[in-house]
């Protein structure tokens, strides 16, 4: 990479982002919105939790963050992120990709298993990216489906403890507000 400049790298990672989603034809679940919403919504948490932290690698982080549901749900392949964002940023997407060959009740548990063996960064992902979609839930769930999503966010926050006590506490406010959609 010519730059490490954290413009540069930010501008890189939301671009490809972006390309990737859009021709998935993904927006934000129950809306019409563009899924870059999404990616530049947990991007902020891992900014202001950067500017929070100490010895905290920002640049990045905040590719983690815009790339991270990339191979999840577009198709895109490890080797293409490896290829353009580097081996580090593909590890660390591939940690923050459920894997779709598991039973569903098996893919959370591995998913955390595989992050916690990351940089401190990649957790922090995790959380911001956990904290985002502890909005409004879409319409169509259920009071069951909202109620699982409220428990994963605390296996997630429970599992990810010591990564980013920032990040810790707004995970935690947030899945207090959740109960209101419950």
């Amino acid at each position: 990479m010519e730059s490490n400049d954290l413009h540069t790298l930010y501008q890189k990672a939301i671009l490809f982002a972006a390309k990737k989603h859009h021709a998935a034809g993904q927006t934000l679940p129950g809306t019409e919105l563009p899924y870059l919403v999404h990616l530049s919504n947990v991007a902020m948490e891992i900014l202001i939790a950067g500017s929070n932290t100490l010895d905290f690698d920002t640049n990045f982080a905040i590719q983690v963050a815009l790339l991270h549901d990339t191979l999840e749900d577009t198709p895109t392949t490890s080797a293409e992120l490896e290829q353009t964002f580097g081996n580090k940023v593909a590890i660390a997407v591939n940690a923050l990709t459920k894997n779709g060959n598991l039973p569903k009740n098996e893919k959370m548990s591995d998913s955390l298993t595989r992050i916690r063996t990351q940089p401190k960064e990649v957790w922090a992902v995790k959380l911001a990216d956990r904290i985002t979609n502890l909005q409004k839930p879409p319409a169509h769930w259920d009071s069951v489906k909202r109620l699982k999503y409220k428990f994963e966010a605390q296996i997630i926050l429970t599992a990810l403890k010591g990564a980013n006590a920032y990040l810790e506490s707004r995970l935690a406010a947030k899945i207090i507000e959740y109960e209101q959609y419950i």
